[in-house]
């Protein structure tokens, strides 16, 4: 009885671990800089220039959703240097602004 009573214990926490486990979601936008969010100010600089330029001053790449106007955080701060300015897809699960990033590739 007491081996039943384990296992059905087991079982349950089990259940319970894969349920409170949050799921990966895909994500579109830009990536913009912290700075800037949706729109950037630098005039006479494309949207790349502007982000890695207000990068070097210090704000963070981010996860800009135009459709959406929402900005979101970024957990990877390294791969999305080499997609400033463009439209990308972020996989990865949000944990309230900030995105814990599992991948990023250029969006179609």
């Amino acid at each position: 009885m007491n081996k039943f009573l384990s296992l059905c214990l087991a079982l349950v926490l089990t259940a319970g671990l894969s349920l409170a486990a949050p799921k990966q979601e895909d994500f579109v936008g830009n990536i913009s800089d912290a700075m800037c969010g949706l729109k950037h100010g630098m005039e006479g600089q494309s949207d790349a220039e502007c982000t890695l330029g207000c990068v070097k001053m210090g704000s963070k790449f981010v996860l800009a959703d135009t459709a959406a106007k929402k900005v979101y955080q970024l957990s990877d701060q390294k791969t999305p240097e080499k997609f400033a300015g463009q439209k990308v897809k972020v996989t990865g699960t949000l944990k309230g602004d900030t995105i814990e990033v599992a991948s990023i590739e250029a969006a179609q």
